[in-house]
């Protein structure tokens, strides 16, 4: 059965195109022709042009009669999603402390699909080869806070996810066996946290604690990223895991008190 078929009846496909018109521009591709949007979503150039001028319509894409670009007007789709979840406000002090304690950056994600996505982040002045931003996603198997977020999904979830997975190597580091990547994440429930050494890019250490809710349940995890020229895979347990979940408890403690808004 194909994935059309398999459609509930409920399901809207010219909405599903028209999010895909919109997910086709990128860091690599922020102009794209009207034939450039029809061949990477799959649309003829008719029903192409049809929903960038919609966007265009509803002020969403901007174009100059060839080029079309997202507008900044995009942002309040991920916008109305931050600010219906409160945890992002929360943890953003608590992140700027940690930030000023350890001298280096962290972040805050949440789990979507096969990716993390980042939810609010403190950054420092150094610049590492990644562009990490608000709504930036990367692969879950190769990041701490993936491997935290998915080691401490139900048990059932998390298998189903495994026997699909084929964990793509984004550096000679990453871990791409299922059965390995399987022991770790077992590890990474065991313990309470996840380090990730230069499995996402060479030269970066992470390491990552899982944030509860009220109920106890993973909502998200807290990263500090280093350096590994500053940092040994030892010195990151010793000298930030500590100050990490300190942050957390902190995050945690004012969850507990705190009114959620989802």
């Amino acid at each position: 059965m194909s994935a059309a078929q398999a459609r509930e009846p409920h399901f809207v496909q010219s909405f599903e195109r028209g999010l895909s018109v919109i997910r086709a521009f990128d860091a690599h591709h922020p102009e794209l022709t009207l034939s450039e949007v029809a061949r990477l979503c799959g649309l003829t150039r008719a029903a192409a042009r049809r929903f960038l001028l919609t966007l265009a319509d509803l002020g969403y894409v901007h174009t100059d009669g060839r080029l079309f670009r997202l507008s900044p007007r995009v942002l309040e789709l991920g916008y109305s999603y931050l600010s219906s979840f409160s945890l992002p406000e929360i943890a953003e002090p608590h992140l700027e402390r940690l930030v000023a304690e350890v001298r280096e950056s962290s972040s805050l994600c949440v789990l979507d699909g096969d990716a993390i996505v980042y939810v609010a982040r403190v950054p420092v002045s150094r610049i590492i080869t990644a562009s990490i931003t608000v709504g930036t996603r990367l692969p879950a198997h190769a990041t701490s806070v993936g491997r935290v977020l998915v080691a401490f999904l139900p048990e059932e979830e998390r298998d189903t996810r495994l026997k699909g997975a084929e964990p793509a190597a984004l550096t000679p580091y990453t871990i791409v066996s299922v059965d390995l990547l399987r022991a770790e994440l077992e590890r990474v429930r065991r313990q309470g946290y996840a380090v990730v050494d230069q499995e996402l890019e060479e030269g970066l250490r992470s390491v990552a604690v899982p944030v509860r809710d009220r109920t106890g349940t993973v909502v998200a995890a807290v990263n500090v990223p280093v350096h590994a020229s500053r940092h040994s895979a030892e010195s990151v347990r010793r000298d930030l895991l500590p100050p990490l979940l300190a942050t957390v408890a902190r995050i945690e403690a004012d969850l507990r008190v705190v009114a959620p808004r989802r």
